[in-house]
C-alpha cells in the first residue's frame, strides 16, 4: 500500500469516528464524550484497584495497642487523698494516691524508742560486766594467796606436830625408868595435843579458804553471763531494725507513685474509700510504647516476616500514614485461644480461614496514637 491510499484510509475512518460522534447533533455527541469518559475512567480504577490486590495486603483487624499497668496498693488503709484523674499524665515518680499512714508512723516512733532502750541496756550490761570483772578478778586473786597462806600454815602446824609426837613417845619411853619427871611427860603429852588441834585449825581454815575461792570463782561466771546477755542484744537489735524498716516501707507504701512517664486511662477510688493489699486502684500506660496488634489471614501471613516495613493507615486520623515494621509473628492461631473450643463431633466441616496475631512497632507521633484506635496495616507483597 502507498503513502497516499494509507493517508486516504486514516483520513476515511477519521471522518466515520467524526460522523459517529456528530450524528445526531451536538446533545448526543456530548453524551457520547461522557460515556466514553466514564467508561475510561472506570477502567482505570478497577485495573488500579486490581494493581493494588495484586502489591498489597490490607488487613483491617487491627488496633492499637499498649501494656496496661494496673496500678495496685501493697498494705491496706484509708484513702485520703487521689491526686490525678483519668487522662492525666503523670510522671515518673508523682503521688498518684495517698492512704492513711498514721499507724505506720507510731509503729516507726516506737520502734526508735526500743531501740534507743537498747542501746541504754547495752551500755548498762557493759557497765556491770567491767565492775563485775575487776571485782571478782581482785578477790579471786585474794581468794588464792589466802589458800596458798593456809596451805603454808597447815604444812607447818603438820611439822610440829611430827615433832611434838617424837617427844611425846621419847618421854613415853623415859619416864617408866625415871630419866624424866611426871611433869616433862605431861608436857610432852600437851605439846603433842596442841600441836594436833594446830593442825585441825589449819585444815579447817585452808578449807575455808578453798570455799572462799570457789566462791569467788563462782562470783566470776557472772561475767560471762552478762557476756551472754550482752551478745544477745544484737540479735534483738537486728530484729528490731528489721521491724523498722518493714514499718518504714509500709508506710512509703502507703503512697502509691507513678512507676513510670505515662498517661492515667483510669481511676477506680475515691478519697474515703478503704482499699485492701493488692486491690486494683488506677490504670496506666506509657504513650511511648503504643504498638499495633493485627490479626493476619494464615493465606497472607507469609507476607509479614519479622522485620518486613508496612503502612499503617489510622482511621481517627484520615490522610496520615505511620511507617511500621513487622516485630513479632505469633506461633498459633487466635482460635486455639478461644475459651469456647468448636470440635467438630458431627464430621460436618467448613474450612475457616485462620488468623495469626502480629505486632508492628510504629513510628510514634506526639502522643497521636492512643490504645484502641482502629488501624489498618498494608504489606507490600512485591518486597
Amino acid at each position: 500500500m502507498s503513502e497516499a491510499t494509507g493517508g486516504h484510509a486514516a483520513a476515511a475512518e477519521l471522518e466515520r469516528r467524526a460522523g459517529w460522534m456528530t450524528r445526531g447533533g451536538p446533545r448526543a455527541a456530548g453524551r457520547r464524550w461522557a460515556i466514553l469518559v466514564v467508561a475510561t475512567a472506570t477502567v482505570l480504577l478497577v485495573a488500579a484497584w486490581l494493581y493494588d490486590q495484586m502489591t498489597w495486603v490490607t488487613v483491617d483487624d487491627a488496633r492499637v495497642a499498649t501494656d496496661m499497668v494496673a496500678i495496685s496498693s501493697r498494705v491496706p488503709g484509708g484513702v485520703v487523698s487521689v491526686r490525678v484523674i483519668s487522662g492525666d499524665h503523670a510522671a515518673k515518680g508523682q503521688l498518684l494516691v495517698e492512704l492513711d499512714g498514721r499507724d505506720a508512723r507510731l509503729r516507726i516512733e516506737e520502734l526508735e524508742a526500743r531501740l534507743a532502750g537498747m542501746a541504754l541496756r547495752r551500755e548498762e550490761l557493759r557497765a556491770r560486766l567491767r565492775m563485775i570483772d575487776m571485782r571478782t578478778a581482785s578477790k579471786v586473786r585474794g581468794q588464792a594467796a589466802a589458800v596458798t597462806q593456809a596451805q603454808a600454815l597447815l604444812a607447818g602446824a603438820q611439822a610440829n606436830e611430827d615433832l611434838a609426837q617424837r617427844d611425846a613417845r621419847r618421854a613415853e619411853q623415859l619416864a617408866p625408868g625415871g630419866a624424866i619427871g611426871r611433869d616433862q611427860l605431861d608436857r610432852a603429852r600437851a605439846a603433842l595435843e596442841t600441836a594436833r588441834q594446830q593442825v585441825r585449825g589449819s585444815v579447817a581454815n585452808l578449807e575455808t579458804n578453798r570455799s572462799s575461792s570457789a566462791q569467788a570463782q563462782a562470783e566470776r561466771e557472772e561475767v560471762k553471763v552478762l557476756a551472754r546477755q550482752l551478745a544477745q542484744l544484737d540479735p534483738e537489735e537486728a530484729e528490731l531494725r528489721a521491724q523498722r524498716e518493714r514499718a518504714t516501707l509500709d508506710l512509703k507504701e502507703r503512697t502509691v507513685v507513678m512507676p513510670f512517664d505515662g498517661v492515667v486511662d483510669r481511676t477506680f477510688v475515691h478519697a474515703g474509700e478503704y482499699v485492701v493489699a493488692g486491690q486494683r486502684l488506677l490504670l496506666a500506660h506509657d504513650p511511648r510504647a503504643v504498638r499495633v496488634e493485627a490479626n493476619v489471614k494464615e493465606t497472607d501471613i507469609r507476607h509479614f516476616r519479622p522485620g518486613k516495613k508496612v503502612s499503617v493507615r489510622v482511621d481517627a486520623l484520615p490522610g496520615d500514614r505511620f511507617e511500621g515494621t513487622v516485630q513479632r509473628v505469633g506461633q498459633a492461631a487466635t482460635s486455639e485461644f478461644a475459651l469456647l473450643p468448636s470440635p467438630n463431633p458431627s464430621g460436618n466441616f467448613t474450612k475457616i480461614t485462620q488468623r495469626l496475631p502480629v505486632r508492628i512497632s510504629v513510628a510514634r507521633r506526639d502522643g497521636a496514637l492512643k490504645p484502641g484506635m482502629m488501624v489498618q496495616v498494608e504489606a507490600n507483597t512485591r518486597e
